[in-house]
């Protein structure tokens, strides 16, 4: 690498190049630039003048020094991925050899399953409210809205009132990386969502002048974190002791309709996964369950 460019130059226009032909989402690019700062931190302390100096010995210890913070084998290996990525890039700009971080393992992901509700669990989650206030009825659309597309919360968030056909029972989201989707819901979400239309969103809306779906009390748009708050009530409501978080309503979503007989690519397009592999742990949860079923049924289990 030119010795007249520096590691923050070099950073920046990776970042730039990440966010414009790459098109990643702001939260990846977000995670990115962190890991890549935490990273020239490294580099500093051991002296190492530029990415060019790192070699393989240093890249290891660079991992080994992760596993010392305590931290987990998916954080690593996302760390891991971010700095391949970048040398990757200045291989292609700046002639960088890139063998350093091309040629570490990345850790084995822990076998963590997604936590998911059972049927029971919703349906206590579907009864809660009085059903006629502008709250309840927000709150009875969010809810059925997210179950029945497996949508991410962010994607909730940012959906206006023109991404939605009531009349076929389709919604269009942008997922990650910019990409435009369609996903069918059924008749309950439909159901909830006309009368939070016609009725909730009016009264929540207070004069406010916005296109979003989903507001808050103050009429504007809900916010992730207003998301959890709201199914974290409602949980509390149902009288459901568990830890949720929004994930979870699409982590149930998928592991449902797998075992009620979907096929995986089917379920795969309507998450949005670019990864076939992404989608095939849900049939890890759905074994799972099956497993502990029989073992807590069966006279000789």
């Amino acid at each position: 690498m030119p010795e007249k460019i520096e590691p923050s130059a070099v950073l920046n226009e990776y970042i730039s190049y990440i966010r414009l032909e790459k098109n990643y989402s702001s939260r990846t690019i977000s995670e990115y630039e962190n890991d890549i700062k935490e990273f020239y931190v490294f580099l500093s302390q051991e002296g190492l003048a530029d990415l060019s100096s790192v070699e393989y010995s240093e890249a290891r210890l660079y991992v080994t020094t992760l596993y010392d913070k305590g931290l987990s084998r998916m954080t690593i290996s996302r760390k891991i991925s971010s700095i391949r990525s970048l040398y990757k890039f200045c291989n292609a700009r700046f002639g960088i050899d890139d063998n350093a971080f091309r040629l570490l393992y990345h850790p084995k992901k822990e076998q963590r399953l997604p936590a998911f509700f059972y049927e029971e669990e919703l349906a206590a989650l579907f009864s809660v409210g009085d059903g006629c206030s502008p709250k309840s009825l927000r709150n009875q659309a969010l809810l059925e809205l997210l179950y029945a597309t497996g949508i991410r919360v962010s994607e909730l968030v940012a959906i206006s009132l023109r991404d939605i056909d009531n009349a076929l029972g389709i919604v269009k989201v942008m997922g990650k990386g910019s990409k435009e989707r369609y996903i069918p819901f059924g008749s309950f979400a439909m159901e909830a969502l006309e009368s939070y239309l016609a009725v909730g969103r009016p009264s929540l809306m207070k004069n406010k002048n916005h296109q979003n779906v989903f507001v808050n009390l103050r009429g504007d748009p809900i916010t992730a974190r207003g998301v959890r708050h709201v199914l974290n009530g409602m949980m509390e409501e149902a009288a459901i002791h568990r830890k949720i978080h929004p994930h979870m309503l699409r982590h149930s979503f998928a592991t449902h309709m797998l075992s009620n007989g979907a096929d995986m690519r089917t379920v795969q397009e309507l998450l949005g996964h670019s990864q076939l592999s992404s989608t095939q742990v849900y049939t890890h949860i759905t074994k799972e369950h099956l497993r502990k079923t029989y073992m807590n049924t069966h006279p000789r289990a």
